[in-house]
């Protein structure tokens, strides 16, 4: 599957990636050491997990039933939020995470800081049916207003404006982030879903690696990823690198980089699709394990059980039918390295998940982009 493909209208998760002319074609972004973490769509955070809860190993139910982490973010948020929309669909946000400690240490280089960031951030909508879903990548270098919010110990963050995107979690956490998406889109969150970067390292490497296609070479240093053009079985840590990557390919922008992330999940989901997950007791343990361990999740889904339930839900929903999208932007003419919201084009988007529609082919026309659209597809 390319990652330049858009869907025609009326087909909602039909096939496609962000993309659109280029109308960001404004100087390149500076370079940072990429520290873009690992990411996770929920269904495949718990494929390893669906039907552990039935094998009757209760000490091991218990074992990965404990491993989970939650944040109870109806809690923090209260009740100043976007009306539930009672359509069948579903929304859920998914974060990546580094927090500069441990194995993310190792992985990410810097200091030990014990500073949390959330580089990646994708809603994804699940179709009423729970068969088809859009993505919606929000990149991190936007500008936004980012507004008051009480994370989940109970301390209140003061409202900011022109800040980037990705100060929301830095600044207060699960809860902040979900009180900024919210705010930027209108829409409601049904569940929080995050991922830390060693985890995903892990994930991949239980799974048995991910086959890609790349149609040039991408050497980036920084993320410690070098691969010819070809086709490749990716290790945990060269698909760390490649969804980190920004050097290599491309504008050397955030945008890129999400073009090469919504590709590898596209590869993902249908690798999830031929590993065996279900014919080796061993291998599920150890991928659920691994799992379990890497999620932090919104209070609803913080048992084995409602997990399990959830993903149960999804299972049905094939790459071919995800449809990947970023959140419109343009550069900013104030500074380069930065990328502002395509207010029009967005409202089309956000109104669309509100009324489980598909997203209109306009809105993801004309926008700027990371230029690395087709580097990386599926085998």
């Amino acid at each position: 599957m390319s990652a330049d493909s858009t869907p025609e209208p009326g087909i909602p998760g039909e096939a496609g990636t962000t993309s659109g002319a280029a109308g960001g074609t404004g100087p390149r972004h500076r370079k940072q050491r990429g520290r873009h973490k690992g990411l996770l769509i929920a269904a495949w955070t718990a494929a390893g997990i669906l039907v552990l809860g039935g094998t009757g190993v209760g000490y091991l139910y218990f074992k990965l039933n404990g491993n989970i982490k939650s944040v109870d973010i109806d809690q923090a948020l209260g009740t100043n939020r976007p009306t539930k929309v009672d359509n069948g669909s579903e929304n859920i946000l998914v974060l990546g995470s580094d927090t500069r400690s441990g194995a993310n240490k190792k992985l990410g280089g810097g200091a030990d800081d014990g500073s949390a960031r959330s580089d990646t951030a994708m809603i994804i909508h699940v179709y009423e049916g729970h068969k088809k879903a859009s993505v919606v990548s929000i990149p991190r270098d936007t500008l936004i207003d980012r507004p008051a919010c009480t994370d989940t110990k109970g301390v209140t963050h003061d409202a900011a404006s022109d800040v980037m995107f990705n100060s929301a979690y830095s600044t207060g956490g699960a809860a902040c982030a979900v009180k900024t998406v919210e705010s930027i889109s209108g829409v409601r969150m049904d569940h929080y879903l995050e991922v830390d970067f060693s985890g995903f390292e892990k994930l991949i490497d239980e799974l048995g690696g991910v086959e890609v296609t790349t149609t040039k070479a991408i050497d980036d240093p920084d993320s410690h990823l070098n691969l010819k053009a070809g086709t490749h079985t990716l290790t945990g840590e060269q698909a760390l690198g490649l969804v980190r990557t920004r050097h290599g390919v491309g504008d050397g922008s955030d945008l890129g980089r999400i073009q090469l992330q919504q590709a590898f999940i596209k590869a993902l989901v249908e690798q999830v699709k031929h590993v065996g997950l279900f014919t080796s007791g061993t291998k599920l343990y150890d991928l659920a394990n691994t799992a379990t361990k890497a999620v932090t999740t919104d209070s609803d889904l913080g048992s084995l059980n409602s997990l399990m339930s959830f993903a149960n839900g999804l299972k049905g929903i094939s790459s071919a039918n995800m449809n990947m999208v970023t959140m419109p932007v343009v550069y900013d003419p104030a500074n380069p390295n930065r990328v502002i919201v395509a207010e029009a084009k967005a409202k089309q988007v956000w109104a669309a998940l509100k009324n489980d529609l598909p997203i209109p082919k306009a809105a993801t026309e004309g926008n700027a982009t990371g230029e690395a659209a087709g580097v990386v597809t599926s085998s």
